[in-house]
């Protein structure tokens, strides 16, 4: 990879015939509506650290009109999107850090609760047009991943049998389920490393999919060796952080653990982050140095190779997710 790579601002015109992410689980709309898509931005920003208050904001495609859909104190953290739905972590209606799962559109309206049990702060995914969620309930619930419907009712538990497990996703088809997993319990316990394992969706034939490099020595305990997963739905890649050669930069995979590629360039950290449903852009946050510990959002063309800066704040803005939006369709 070209260490040399620059940052280069590029305006990316948004058009519906391009970014409308027509998907087989979105027949149900109209022709109409489907080529009125689309493609925002959805970001968690740390709005005042001294209270702790997270909210997220949704902006369009090249960065313009940034707006604060959530507007409510504590903590509010985006984890998941599909179609014009953002799911989010929030302890509104709890303790301080005490978190539930609800569901908003993409303009922050029609807030609705989905669980009535605590939830871990892990990332989430869906699967079968978006009515099932797979999410991690908190260790003083159970031990295990829920696949859950929308009313929060839960469908079935799978137990991995690892000590450590969090951060599921489906794949494209939603028989598999990739996520974080360790044979230690903790971070901070000795020999703990987190890497990537996948197993069936009943959670049989599990097994180990990453494997840190031995002569590499950046990751320390508070570091992903091998962060949250995210599945390409075009390409069939599974992609996630690493801390390498000194700085934080996202990789590749497939579902065999083969052909590990590294698509973003050493030098300055890059984090979470989400493609697009149509395999060609990847948005994450991003420090602009490897020191610099504000993050921005990033926008990366794979086709170009190129970088776009989307935010240009001195605040942390974090976990980016690709969402849809009608311009028809009225939110209330």
């Amino acid at each position: 990879m070209n260490k040399s790579l620059v940052l280069v601002v590029i305006f990316f015109g948004i058009l519906a015939s391009v970014f409308s992410c027509k998907q087989d689980s979105q027949e149900s709309k109209t022709t109409e509506k489907k080529q009125e898509a689309y493609l925002k931005i959805a970001y968690n920003v740390l709005v005042d650290e001294e209270n702790d208050d997270y909210e997220f904001f949704v902006m369009d495609f090249n960065g313009d009109n940034k707006k604060n859909i959530c507007n409510s104190p504590g903590v509010d953290w985006v984890y998941h999107s599909y179609d014009d739905k953002l799911f989010f972590l929030s302890d509104r209606d709890g303790s301080y850090r005490e978190y539930y799962l609800y569901q908003t559109d993409v303009n922050g309206s029609d807030v609705q609760r989905i669980t009535d049990f605590r939830l871990k702060d892990s990332w989430m995914d869906s699967r079968n047009d978006g009515s099932e969620l797979i999410v991690t309930p908190h260790p003083d619930v159970d031990s295990s991943f829920y696949i859950i419907n929308l009313k929060g009712e839960v469908l079935s538990k799978i137990y991995t049998g690892l000590p450590y497990f969090n951060d599921p996703c489906f794949s494209p088809d939603g028989n598999k389920i990739v996520f974080r997993g360790s044979n230690k319990p903790f971070k901070k316990d000795i020999g703990f490393i987190d890497e990537l394992y996948i197993m069936n969706s009943d959670g049989s034939g599990l097994r180990q999919l990453t494997q840190y490099p031995e002569n590499d020595n950046s990751a320390k305990w508070h570091n992903y060796h091998a962060g949250p997963p995210c599945w390409n739905e075009t390409t069939d890649v599974i992609s996630y952080i690493s801390k390498r050669n000194g700085s934080y930069s996202i990789f590749t995979t497939d579902a065999s653990g083969q052909n590990t590629q590294q698509i973003t360039p050493d030098g300055f950290n890059q984090g979470w982050h989400d493609w697009s449903t149509d395999g060609k852009f990847v948005v994450f946050n991003g420090s602009s140095t490897k020191d610099n510990p504000n993050y921005d959002i990033f926008l990366l063309d794979i086709g170009k190779r190129q970088i776009n800066r989307l935010s240009f704040d001195s605040i942390y803005e974090q976990a980016p997710v690709f969402v849809n939006y009608y311009q028809n369709t009225t939110y209330e």
